[in-house]
């Protein structure tokens, strides 16, 4: 373990995404242990340092206490026909479903593979939809009493439409719950029912409990793309909610073609449940160079990105 934080050091990583894409990021070591630092492109100053308080968390201040020793997982299902969704279901050994739509004009796509994830859950699974605020008002008021109908009765809906505004508007006007993403500054009293956290872009696991205890809406655990080592912290945020009603969106790392630990270490949901740790695990070498990022202007970007965040 290092005294301080070794910053200069930051393995950079590039692990590529089933489907096609990368997933990029820097693995941080603290005196007490590692953090992900991996905001998505496109974050603006404020998150990206989030980002690197929440990979500073662990390795340094570590994480709360948790009240509870596992998690349940939902499956993630991406738009995919419905005999591949039926089967990453049925395969994946968990109750409940976080499966993508609006990703096309026709909402029978989406109809089709939601009727496809109902039947590999069964009649007592639990069907979640994420539009990914790709809907406008009206497109949204239109298709989710289709798809609940579909799945056979929705548990909620997640990120509607992109503005909050217009959030609250289809809240109003469905018979569906909708969740939404907390964000550090806003409020979600009016525009949803659930609230959403993610430890890195709202800053680690202490400020997340923050913003839960102060929205007042039951939460769920989701994450944004990141290896076993950041979803670690997803899952002690997870592990300290006073109340955890809901299956957390963390069955992600499958979609990626490797990871950054043993095999055997990999956050993989065993019977729809992930354990929850009191610090990462920590990488393996020969899987870091695996993954290594090679392209020296894109480890110089992640360099800089660092640099910038620290200030």
């Amino acid at each position: 373990m290092k005294s301080l934080i070794d910053f200069d050091g930051a393995a950079v990583f590039a692990i590529p995404v089933l489907g096609g894409g990368v997933h990029e990021g820097m693995l941080i070591e603290g005196p007490q242990g590692w953090g992900e630092f991996s905001p998505a492109p496109g974050c603006d100053s404020e998150e990206t340092a989030r980002w690197l308080m929440a990979a500073m968390e662990p390795g340094t201040v570590g994480w709360p206490d948790p009240v509870r020793g596992r998690v349940p997982v939902a499956v993630a299902v991406p738009a995919v026909d419905p005999r591949e969704a039926h089967e990453i279901v049925r395969s994946s050994g968990c109750l409940s479903a976080d499966v993508q739509v609006a990703h096309s004009d026709s909402v029978s796509d989406d109809i089709a593979r939601l009727e496809a994830v109902r039947d590999a859950l069964g009649p007592d699974g639990v069907v979640r939809c994420d539009a990914g605020a790709r809907w406008d008002i009206s497109a949204a008021v239109t298709a989710i009493p289709l798809l609940d109908k579909a799945a056979g009765g929705l548990g909620y809906v997640e990120r509607p439409c992109a503005a909050i505004d217009d959030i609250a508007q289809v809240r109003r006007r469905v018979d569906v719950r909708v969740a939404m993403r907390a964000a550090v500054g806003t409020s979600i009293a009016e525009a949803a029912d659930l609230c959403i956290l993610s430890a890195g872009p709202l800053g680690g696991v202490r400020r997340a409990l923050r913003v839960a205890e102060m929205c007042g809406k039951p939460c769920i655990v989701t994450t944004t793309r990141v290896t076993s080592v950041g979803m670690a912290g997803e899952l002690a945020l997870a592990g300290v909610l006073g109340e955890l009603d809901f299956a957390c969106g963390l069955g992600t790392i499958s979609a990626l073609e490797g990871d950054v630990v043993r095999d055997g270490r990999s956050l993989m949901p065993v019977d729809g449940y992930l354990p929850v740790s009191p610090m990462p695990p920590g990488p393996d070498p020969a899987a870091v160079a695996r993954f290594a990022l090679t392209d020296q202007a894109r480890i110089a970007r992640w360099r800089d990105l660092l640099r910038a965040a620290q200030r």
